[in-house]
Protein backbone atom coordinates (compact mmCIF):
# COMPACT_ATOMS: atom_id res chain seq x y z
CA UNK A 1 0.00 0.00 0.00
CA UNK A 2 1.32 3.47 -0.90
CA UNK A 3 2.16 5.76 2.03
CA UNK A 4 2.73 9.50 2.39
CA UNK A 5 6.29 10.71 3.00
CA UNK A 6 8.06 14.07 3.19
CA UNK A 7 8.40 15.78 -0.20
CA UNK A 8 11.96 16.10 -1.49
CA UNK A 9 13.16 17.82 -4.65
CA UNK A 10 15.31 15.29 -6.47
CA UNK A 11 17.84 15.59 -9.24
CA UNK A 12 16.10 15.70 -12.59
CA UNK A 13 16.53 16.07 -16.32
CA UNK A 14 15.50 19.22 -18.14
CA UNK A 15 12.30 19.33 -20.16
CA UNK A 16 12.48 22.73 -21.84
CA UNK A 17 10.19 24.30 -24.44
CA UNK A 18 11.19 27.27 -26.60
CA UNK A 19 8.45 29.05 -28.54
CA UNK A 20 8.65 31.93 -30.98
CA UNK A 21 7.88 33.11 -34.50
CA UNK A 22 10.13 32.40 -37.44
CA UNK A 23 13.46 34.16 -37.06
CA UNK A 24 13.26 34.57 -33.30
CA UNK A 25 16.31 32.39 -32.67
CA UNK A 26 14.73 29.23 -31.28
CA UNK A 27 17.22 26.84 -32.91
CA UNK A 28 20.34 28.74 -31.85
CA UNK A 29 18.88 29.29 -28.38
CA UNK A 30 18.23 25.56 -28.02
CA UNK A 31 21.82 24.78 -29.03
CA UNK A 32 23.15 27.32 -26.51
CA UNK A 33 21.08 25.65 -23.77
CA UNK A 34 22.41 22.26 -24.86
CA UNK A 35 25.97 23.59 -24.53
CA UNK A 36 25.33 24.61 -20.96
CA UNK A 37 23.49 21.43 -20.02
CA UNK A 38 26.49 19.50 -21.30
CA UNK A 39 27.03 15.96 -22.48
CA UNK A 40 26.78 14.30 -25.86
CA UNK A 41 24.20 16.22 -27.89
CA UNK A 42 21.84 15.14 -30.68
CA UNK A 43 19.35 17.14 -32.74
CA UNK A 44 16.22 15.82 -34.45
CA UNK A 45 15.85 18.38 -37.24
CA UNK A 46 12.56 18.81 -39.11
CA UNK A 47 13.42 22.32 -40.28
CA UNK A 48 15.27 21.53 -43.51
CA UNK A 49 18.76 21.23 -41.98
CA UNK A 50 18.53 24.58 -40.17
CA UNK A 51 20.34 23.28 -37.07
CA UNK A 52 23.37 22.24 -39.12
CA UNK A 53 23.83 25.87 -40.21
CA UNK A 54 25.02 26.59 -36.67
CA UNK A 55 27.66 23.83 -36.54
CA UNK A 56 30.91 25.45 -35.43
CA UNK A 57 29.16 28.64 -34.29
CA UNK A 58 30.65 30.27 -31.18
CA UNK A 59 29.05 28.79 -28.09
CA UNK A 60 27.40 25.91 -29.94
CA UNK A 61 28.50 22.41 -28.88
CA UNK A 62 29.50 19.67 -31.29
CA UNK A 63 26.34 17.73 -32.10
CA UNK A 64 24.99 14.95 -34.26
CA UNK A 65 21.87 15.46 -36.31
CA UNK A 66 19.04 13.27 -37.59
CA UNK A 67 17.21 15.04 -40.40
CA UNK A 68 13.62 13.87 -40.10
CA UNK A 69 11.52 14.07 -43.26
CA UNK A 70 7.72 13.79 -43.65
CA UNK A 71 5.47 12.13 -42.73
CA UNK A 72 5.81 13.63 -39.25
CA UNK A 73 3.79 10.98 -37.40
CA UNK A 74 4.18 10.68 -33.60
CA UNK A 75 5.70 7.23 -34.10
CA UNK A 76 8.55 8.59 -36.24
CA UNK A 77 9.51 11.07 -33.51
CA UNK A 78 9.31 8.30 -30.92
CA UNK A 79 11.54 6.05 -33.03
CA UNK A 80 14.09 8.84 -33.44
CA UNK A 81 14.10 9.47 -29.68
CA UNK A 82 14.55 5.76 -29.04
CA UNK A 83 17.54 5.76 -31.37
CA UNK A 84 19.03 8.75 -29.54
CA UNK A 85 18.59 7.04 -26.18
CA UNK A 86 20.19 3.84 -27.45
CA UNK A 87 23.18 5.82 -28.74
CA UNK A 88 23.73 7.37 -25.31
CA UNK A 89 22.99 11.02 -26.09
CA UNK A 90 22.70 13.05 -22.88
CA UNK A 91 20.97 16.10 -24.37
CA UNK A 92 18.39 15.94 -27.15
CA UNK A 93 17.05 18.90 -29.12
CA UNK A 94 13.85 18.41 -31.17
CA UNK A 95 13.62 21.25 -33.69
CA UNK A 96 10.71 21.50 -34.17
CA UNK A 97 8.03 19.52 -32.35
CA UNK A 98 5.40 21.66 -34.12
CA UNK A 99 5.59 19.38 -37.17
CA UNK A 100 4.28 16.42 -35.14
CA UNK A 101 1.05 18.37 -34.66
CA UNK A 102 0.42 20.31 -37.86
CA UNK A 103 3.20 19.31 -40.25
CA UNK A 104 2.92 17.06 -43.29
CA UNK A 105 1.66 13.71 -42.03
CA UNK A 106 1.31 15.12 -38.52
CA UNK A 107 -1.62 14.63 -36.16
CA UNK A 108 -3.99 17.16 -37.71
CA UNK A 109 -3.46 15.75 -41.19
CA UNK A 110 -3.90 12.21 -39.86
CA UNK A 111 -7.18 13.24 -38.23
CA UNK A 112 -8.53 14.41 -41.59
CA UNK A 113 -7.39 11.23 -43.34
CA UNK A 114 -8.83 8.88 -40.72
CA UNK A 115 -12.06 10.85 -40.52
CA UNK A 116 -12.54 10.63 -44.28
CA UNK A 117 -11.62 6.95 -44.48
CA UNK A 118 -13.42 5.56 -41.43
CA UNK A 119 -15.85 8.05 -39.92
CA UNK A 120 -17.56 9.81 -42.84
CA UNK A 121 -15.67 13.01 -42.12
CA UNK A 122 -16.33 13.02 -38.36
CA UNK A 123 -13.09 14.43 -36.97
CA UNK A 124 -14.22 14.04 -33.36
CA UNK A 125 -14.23 10.28 -33.80
CA UNK A 126 -10.89 10.40 -35.58
CA UNK A 127 -9.34 12.23 -32.63
CA UNK A 128 -10.13 9.19 -30.47
CA UNK A 129 -7.46 7.36 -32.46
CA UNK A 130 -4.93 10.21 -32.68
CA UNK A 131 -5.00 11.27 -29.03
CA UNK A 132 -3.35 8.07 -27.69
CA UNK A 133 -0.65 8.36 -30.35
CA UNK A 134 0.06 11.99 -29.43
CA UNK A 135 0.02 11.06 -25.73
CA UNK A 136 2.65 8.40 -26.45
CA UNK A 137 4.96 11.12 -27.81
CA UNK A 138 4.58 13.14 -24.61
CA UNK A 139 5.33 10.03 -22.57
CA UNK A 140 8.44 9.40 -24.70
CA UNK A 141 9.70 12.92 -23.98
CA UNK A 142 9.17 12.40 -20.24
CA UNK A 143 10.87 8.97 -20.28
CA UNK A 144 13.93 10.05 -22.26
CA UNK A 145 16.97 9.36 -20.05
CA UNK A 146 18.65 12.72 -20.76
CA UNK A 147 17.73 16.39 -21.11
CA UNK A 148 15.16 17.30 -23.79
CA UNK A 149 14.72 20.71 -25.43
CA UNK A 150 11.84 21.16 -27.88
CA UNK A 151 11.18 24.15 -30.09
CA UNK A 152 7.70 25.20 -31.17
CA UNK A 153 6.65 27.73 -33.75
CA UNK A 154 4.22 30.36 -32.54
CA UNK A 155 1.74 32.61 -34.24
CA UNK A 156 -0.44 35.51 -33.27
CA UNK A 157 -3.68 34.37 -31.61
CA UNK A 158 -6.71 36.55 -32.27
CA UNK A 159 -10.33 36.66 -31.19
CA UNK A 160 -13.40 38.50 -32.35
CA UNK A 161 -14.95 40.84 -29.81
CA UNK A 162 -17.95 43.15 -29.93
CA UNK A 163 -17.60 46.77 -28.83
CA UNK A 164 -20.29 49.44 -29.14
CA UNK A 165 -22.30 47.13 -31.35
CA UNK A 166 -19.39 46.58 -33.76
CA UNK A 167 -17.25 43.49 -34.09
CA UNK A 168 -13.49 43.79 -34.19
CA UNK A 169 -10.51 41.43 -34.15
CA UNK A 170 -8.18 41.78 -31.15
CA UNK A 171 -4.76 40.22 -30.63
CA UNK A 172 -4.47 37.92 -27.61
CA UNK A 173 -0.72 37.34 -27.87
CA UNK A 174 1.40 34.50 -29.24
CA UNK A 175 0.27 30.89 -29.21
CA UNK A 176 2.53 27.85 -29.72
CA UNK A 177 1.60 25.65 -32.68
CA UNK A 178 1.08 22.44 -30.75
CA UNK A 179 -1.86 20.79 -29.08
CA UNK A 180 -3.32 22.75 -26.18
CA UNK A 181 -1.82 21.54 -22.93
CA UNK A 182 1.49 20.36 -24.41
CA UNK A 183 3.37 22.78 -22.15
CA UNK A 184 1.95 21.15 -19.01
CA UNK A 185 4.52 18.36 -19.29
CA UNK A 186 7.53 20.69 -19.49
CA UNK A 187 9.71 22.06 -16.69
CA UNK A 188 10.13 25.48 -18.25
CA UNK A 189 8.69 27.21 -21.32
CA UNK A 190 10.50 30.26 -22.68
CA UNK A 191 8.91 32.53 -25.27
CA UNK A 192 11.54 34.06 -27.58
CA UNK A 193 10.87 37.53 -28.98
CA UNK A 194 11.70 38.32 -32.59
CA UNK A 195 13.27 41.65 -31.71
CA UNK A 196 16.37 41.16 -29.57
CA UNK A 197 15.80 37.39 -29.13
CA UNK A 198 14.86 37.91 -25.48
CA UNK A 199 13.58 34.92 -23.49
CA UNK A 200 10.45 35.43 -21.40
CA UNK A 201 9.21 32.60 -19.16
CA UNK A 202 5.54 31.71 -19.63
CA UNK A 203 6.01 28.71 -17.33
CA UNK A 204 8.88 28.04 -14.92
CA UNK A 205 9.04 25.37 -12.24
CA UNK A 206 12.67 26.18 -11.45
CA UNK A 207 12.16 29.75 -10.26
CA UNK A 208 15.30 30.76 -12.14
CA UNK A 209 13.41 33.00 -14.56
CA UNK A 210 10.94 34.49 -12.08
CA UNK A 211 11.24 38.25 -11.49
CA UNK A 212 14.30 38.48 -13.73
CA UNK A 213 14.94 40.82 -16.63
CA UNK A 214 14.45 39.33 -20.12
CA UNK A 215 17.73 38.30 -21.73
CA UNK A 216 18.88 36.30 -24.77
CA UNK A 217 19.70 32.63 -24.19
CA UNK A 218 23.38 31.74 -23.79
CA UNK A 219 25.39 28.66 -22.77
CA UNK A 220 25.47 30.19 -19.29
CA UNK A 221 21.67 29.93 -19.19
CA UNK A 222 21.98 26.19 -19.80
CA UNK A 223 24.69 25.86 -17.16
CA UNK A 224 22.43 27.67 -14.66
CA UNK A 225 19.65 25.19 -15.42
CA UNK A 226 22.05 22.25 -15.06
CA UNK A 227 23.22 23.49 -11.65
CA UNK A 228 19.62 23.76 -10.43
CA UNK A 229 18.68 20.33 -11.80
CA UNK A 230 21.72 18.70 -10.16
CA UNK A 231 21.17 20.40 -6.81
CA UNK A 232 18.34 18.08 -5.83
CA UNK A 233 18.66 14.88 -3.84
CA UNK A 234 19.65 11.64 -5.53
CA UNK A 235 16.71 10.03 -7.37
CA UNK A 236 15.01 7.18 -5.58
CA UNK A 237 15.91 3.71 -6.91
CA UNK A 238 13.63 2.80 -9.77
CA UNK A 239 11.87 -0.54 -9.89
CA UNK A 240 12.80 -2.77 -12.77
CA UNK A 241 10.48 -2.11 -15.73
CA UNK A 242 7.99 -4.81 -16.51
CA UNK A 243 9.22 -7.07 -19.25
CA UNK A 244 7.14 -7.71 -22.29
CA UNK A 245 5.42 -11.05 -22.49
CA UNK A 246 5.70 -13.59 -25.25
CA UNK A 247 2.99 -14.87 -27.54
CA UNK A 248 2.94 -18.58 -28.28
CA UNK A 249 5.21 -19.01 -31.35
CA UNK A 250 2.89 -21.49 -33.05
CA UNK A 251 -0.12 -19.23 -32.53
CA UNK A 252 1.84 -16.30 -33.93
CA UNK A 253 2.73 -18.25 -37.08
CA UNK A 254 -0.89 -19.38 -37.48
CA UNK A 255 -2.09 -15.78 -37.31
CA UNK A 256 0.55 -14.64 -39.80
CA UNK A 257 -0.50 -17.38 -42.23
CA UNK A 258 -4.15 -16.38 -41.82
CA UNK A 259 -3.27 -12.74 -42.50
CA UNK A 260 -1.23 -13.66 -45.58
CA UNK A 261 -4.11 -15.80 -46.84
CA UNK A 262 -6.84 -13.20 -46.42
CA UNK A 263 -8.72 -12.86 -49.72
CA UNK A 264 -10.57 -9.59 -49.09
CA UNK A 265 -9.96 -6.42 -47.16
CA UNK A 266 -12.84 -7.25 -44.84
CA UNK A 267 -11.37 -10.66 -44.09
CA UNK A 268 -7.94 -9.10 -43.54
CA UNK A 269 -9.39 -6.62 -41.08
CA UNK A 270 -11.15 -9.34 -39.08
CA UNK A 271 -8.12 -11.64 -38.92
CA UNK A 272 -5.74 -8.84 -38.00
CA UNK A 273 -8.04 -7.57 -35.25
CA UNK A 274 -8.20 -11.02 -33.67
CA UNK A 275 -4.43 -11.50 -33.96
CA UNK A 276 -3.69 -8.05 -32.56
CA UNK A 277 -5.89 -8.65 -29.53
CA UNK A 278 -4.07 -11.92 -28.82
CA UNK A 279 -0.65 -10.26 -29.04
CA UNK A 280 -1.90 -7.38 -26.89
CA UNK A 281 -3.12 -9.79 -24.21
CA UNK A 282 0.34 -11.41 -24.18
CA UNK A 283 2.05 -7.98 -24.02
CA UNK A 284 4.29 -9.10 -26.87
CA UNK A 285 5.42 -5.95 -28.69
CA UNK A 286 7.55 -7.95 -31.14
CA UNK A 287 4.54 -10.04 -32.15
CA UNK A 288 2.52 -6.87 -32.67
CA UNK A 289 5.23 -5.58 -34.98
CA UNK A 290 5.33 -8.86 -36.94
CA UNK A 291 1.56 -8.97 -37.31
CA UNK A 292 1.39 -5.34 -38.38
CA UNK A 293 4.09 -5.93 -41.01
CA UNK A 294 2.22 -8.98 -42.33
CA UNK A 295 -1.01 -6.98 -42.48
CA UNK A 296 0.64 -4.12 -44.35
CA UNK A 297 2.21 -6.52 -46.87
CA UNK A 298 -1.11 -8.25 -47.53
CA UNK A 299 -2.90 -4.92 -47.82
CA UNK A 300 -0.57 -3.97 -50.66
CA UNK A 301 -1.25 -7.27 -52.43
CA UNK A 302 -4.99 -6.78 -52.11
CA UNK A 303 -4.72 -3.26 -53.38
CA UNK A 304 -6.29 -2.03 -50.17
CA UNK A 305 -4.02 0.99 -50.04
CA UNK A 306 -6.50 2.83 -52.26
CA UNK A 307 -9.41 1.98 -50.02
CA UNK A 308 -10.22 2.53 -46.34
CA UNK A 309 -7.23 2.44 -44.04
CA UNK A 310 -6.88 -0.69 -41.92
CA UNK A 311 -5.72 0.49 -38.54
CA UNK A 312 -4.79 -1.46 -35.45
CA UNK A 313 -7.62 -1.68 -32.92
CA UNK A 314 -7.48 0.88 -30.09
CA UNK A 315 -4.97 -0.31 -27.47
CA UNK A 316 -6.05 -1.79 -24.19
CA UNK A 317 -5.28 -0.05 -20.88
CA UNK A 318 -1.85 -1.67 -20.52
CA UNK A 319 -0.62 -1.43 -24.09
CA UNK A 320 0.48 1.33 -26.42
CA UNK A 321 -0.31 1.32 -30.16
CA UNK A 322 1.95 -0.70 -32.49
CA UNK A 323 5.19 1.09 -33.27
CA UNK A 324 5.29 2.84 -29.88
CA UNK A 325 7.51 1.87 -27.00
CA UNK A 326 5.42 0.03 -24.40
CA UNK A 327 8.33 -1.25 -22.31
CA UNK A 328 11.44 0.93 -22.62
CA UNK A 329 13.47 2.78 -25.19
CA UNK A 330 15.67 -0.26 -25.75
CA UNK A 331 12.92 -2.88 -25.84
CA UNK A 332 10.55 -1.26 -28.33
CA UNK A 333 9.22 -2.50 -31.64
CA UNK A 334 11.92 -2.75 -34.26
CA UNK A 335 11.43 -0.10 -36.85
Amino acid sequence: MATFKPATRRRAKARIGLTGPSGSGKTLGALFLAAGLGGKTAVIDTEHCSASLYAGHDGVPAFDVLELEPPFTPERFIAAMREAAAAGYETLVIDSITHEWNGAGGCLELVDQIAAAKYRGNTWSAFSEITPRHRALLDAILRFPGHVIVTMRSKTETAQEESNGRKKVVKLGMKAEQRDGFEYELTTVLDITHSGHFALASKDRTGLFTDTDPAPLTPETGAMLRAWLDSGAEPAPQAEPAKAGAMDPEALEDYKRAISGARTERELRAVFTTAFRAAEAARDVDAIADLTAAKDARKVVLGASTGPVIEAPPPGPDMTPPGEDSVSYLEGVAE
